[in-house]
């Protein structure tokens, strides 16, 4: 039998590799530096670099940015889109909103498929799925001649309100398929049935365009797995923290848009949960970017659409995907001086290659990691467990250069680099937060990702979260995230109706018909019925509002219609959100929502062994508070620390990936199951 579950997280200046051994309990892991173009290459070098024996895999969990990158880079597949006639401006003109009001420079993103690329096809369909305009035949064959003689790779298909009736543009694919078969073809009722057209239309020409590029590398990957032994479930992580099947993967790539920081996010919900803090918020700091997200209630939270590329700019998305506030702030991040003198940090990030300038591999410009080894924060002999030596000359040469025009040395130009990465990634835990209306000091911070420990502590002094956790393995804890997910498909139909005259048969019906849809995909991605579960959900609002919010409803309530405990349930959540309710104003319905979850065995971490209190590994000068004074701060060694082991900051506690820095006054204690556990600013 095979026991080993094996899951791999592609970030833009690492690989990581996570493996878990369900007979033994051990695990494995490793961490490459990325290869770009060719991603798979760096896939199998953790595979090799863990020794494993992909014949013993029996699942292989993936997440990777090439969906997401295919879109922003416009690096997709030459994509035409089929629309029902009188609407091919639809996508063109998007909304009419305005995002940078005062910017007379504003333009809006270009569609993916452009209008010399849009043709449309006579139907019609209304908004109750009732035929208005028959769909014509002989014109949809001319189209798809047309559509095919422009060389198009992919074609996007998507008809007014097929939500409700898919029949069209089903028939729309057939024709196609009759003259060639050979193109990526995405029809919009299989990526979402839920109304508004513009977003509709976005998410549909997303899908298409990234497709042939994602399902290519997808294949190529099964394939250079398959050559090594591999035969096993290839799994995908999703943007919603699901897993889906390398097929559905293939099929609607645009699930996978934010695959991967989402495994962290989903990992920090348990953990932290595990360690009893329902509130917390996921902290993820790679090479390339930082990510945070906000875990309450135990729950991540999950937006139903969001934009690809940034609101003021991007494509929409109408796919729900956990809500991740990201900036370009990471280890690789470049410093440099803008126009008017001033000193920045990213964007711009020097990646895998050539890296930091540390890393020896031909980076010439100074980053937040080439900073930290400036100030001590990164051992030069340790990184990696001491695989990569750092060349903490060549950083500081370099940065003692950058800082010329400024007046500040090396160190004094290192602290205030990794003063703005610690400031510009605060502002993004603030955007989760205080913005969205919580309080971040009712909640603790999880740091994971290779750079995350390193400023984790800084940030949380900075919004005065008290109580910071970092993880066992937390530069691979994304992978780590993937191992503890479930396979989950999201399905939506639109049904617009007052909740007080609401047709239950019909509800019934859409349930029951999303239900063996989403058993359907399950057995296929073979899930045992008893690991099989459903939630249901309403999207319910006041009557003339915009905004629906996801109510959780029951299989018992719709099928007793019980009306009285979803108007309560509706009160409730909408009290919690937003301070008040109006139980007496009338609601609507307007969209019905399941959930498919296949459940997975979860990774168990093994306790943490128990002993006396740690001895430090070695004594290091650290720079912590001002440039001025270096201090001999004693470095620990993570897998040396014991259950119940306390120490006090300054310190250091190093271990493979990572680096964990606590500064004065701080107090870390390390839990049963080996986390670490630190009380900002404060013995207590």
């Amino acid at each position: 039998m095979k026991s080993v579950s094996i899951a791999v997280d592609i970030g833009g200046t690492f690989t990581d590799l996570l493996a878990f051994d369900e007979k033994t309990g051990q695990i494995r892991q490793a961490k490459c530096l990325s290869t770009p173009p060719d991603f798979a290459t760096g896939v199998l070098d953790g595979v090799r670099k863990a020794a494993l024996d992909l014949a013993q895999v029996e699942s292989f969990v993936h997440g990777s940015t090439v969906a997401i990158n295919t879109a922003i880079e416009r690096t997709g597949a030459r994509t035409a889109l089929i629309v029902t006639r009188g609407t091919r401006d639809v996508y063109q003109i998007a909304r009419g909103n305005r995002p940078e009001s005062y910017n007379i420079l504003f333009q809006r993103a270009e569609p993916l498929a452009p209008p010399s690329l849009t043709f449309e096809v006579t139907q019609r369909t209304t908004a109750w799925g009732e035929a208005l305009i028959s769909f014509d035949e002989a014109q949809a064959r001319d189209v798809a001649k047309r559509v095919l003689a422009h060389n198009v790779d992919a074609i996007a298909i998507c008809f007014l309100h097929s939500y409700q009736d898919p029949t069209d543009e089903i028939r729309m694919r057939d024709i196609l398929h009759e003259f060639d078969r050979s193109k990526f073809i995405t029809m919009s009722h299989e990526i979402v049935r839920k109304s508004g057209e513009y977003e509709r239309t976005s998410t549909t020409v997303l899908n298409a365009y990234i497709g042939p590029r994602t399902s290519k590398y997808i294949s190529n990957l099964e394939t250079l797995l398959g050559r090594d032994g591999f035969g096993g479930r290839l799994l995908i992580m999703q943007s919603n923290g699901g897993l889906m099947s390398a097929d559905s993967a293939k099929r609607v790539p645009v699930a996978m848009m934010e695959s991967g920081p989402v495994g962290g996010v989903i990992a920090a919900a348990q953990i932290s949960t595990g360690l009893g803090y329902e509130n917390s918020i996921a902290f993820d700091m790679g090479g390339t970017t930082a990510k945070t997200s906000l875990v309450h209630g135990r729950e991540p939270s999950v937006a139903e659409g969001y934009y690809i590329g940034g609101y003021a700019d991007g494509h929409p998305a109408m796919m729900p995907v956990v809500d991740i506030v990201e900036v370009g702030t990471g280890g690789g991040s470049i410093a440099w001086i803008d126009g008017v003198g001033a000193l920045k940090v990213g964007p711009h990030s020097a990646g895998a290659a050539p890296g930091p300038i540390s890393y020896r591999r031909g980076g010439t410009k100074p980053t937040v990691t080439d900073a930290n080894v400036i100030l001590g924060r990164i051992g030069v002999d340790s990184f990696l467990g001491g695989e990569m030596a750092l060349d903490r000359n060549a950083a500081m040469a370099a940065t003692a250069e950058l800082g010329r025009p400024l007046g500040l040395d090396a160190v004094a130009m290192a602290l205030s680099i990794v003063q703005i990465a610690v400031a510009k990634m605060s502002l993004a835990v603030r955007g989760v937060s205080v913005e969205r209306g919580f309080d971040p000091r009712d909640f603790v911070m999880v740091g994971m990702g290779g750079a995350g420990p390193i400023h984790a502590v800084a940030i949380a002094r900075q919004l005065h979260i008290p109580t910071v956790i970092i993880p066992v393995l937390p530069s691979h804890f994304s992978a780590f995230g993937m191992l503890m997910s479930d396979i989950r498909h999201d399905y939506v139909r639109t049904y617009l109706s007052p909740l007080a005259k609401l047709n239950f048969d019909d509800l019934r019906k859409i349930f029951a018909e999303m239900l063996e849809q989403g058993e359907r995909m399950l057995a296929g991605e073979r899930v045992a019925d008893d690991a099989m579960t459903f939630q249901r959900y309403l999207d319910l609002r006041y009557e003339g509002q915009e905004f629906a919010i996801k109510v959780p409803v029951s299989d018992e309530e719709v099928a007793a219609a019980d009306l009285q405990t979803i108007r309560k349930r509706f009160d409730s959540i909408h009290d919690r959100s937003f301070g008040h309710a109006a139980p007496n104003e009338a609601l609507e319905m307007v969209n019905v929502r399941l959930s498919a979850r296949g459940i997975r065995q979860k990774l168990q971490m093994p306790a943490a062994r128990v002993g006396g209190q740690p001895a430090s590994r070695t004594m290091r000068k650290v720079c912590l508070e001002t440039a001025e004074r270096f201090e001999e701060c004693p470095v620990y060694a993570r897998e040396t620390l014991a259950a119940g082991a306390q120490i006090k900051g300054p310190a250091l506690i190093e271990e493979y990936g990572s680096t964990t820095v606590l500064f004065a006054s701080d107090h870390a204690r390390v839990s049963n199951t080996g986390e670490i556990i630190i009380q900002v600013g404060a013995l207590q």
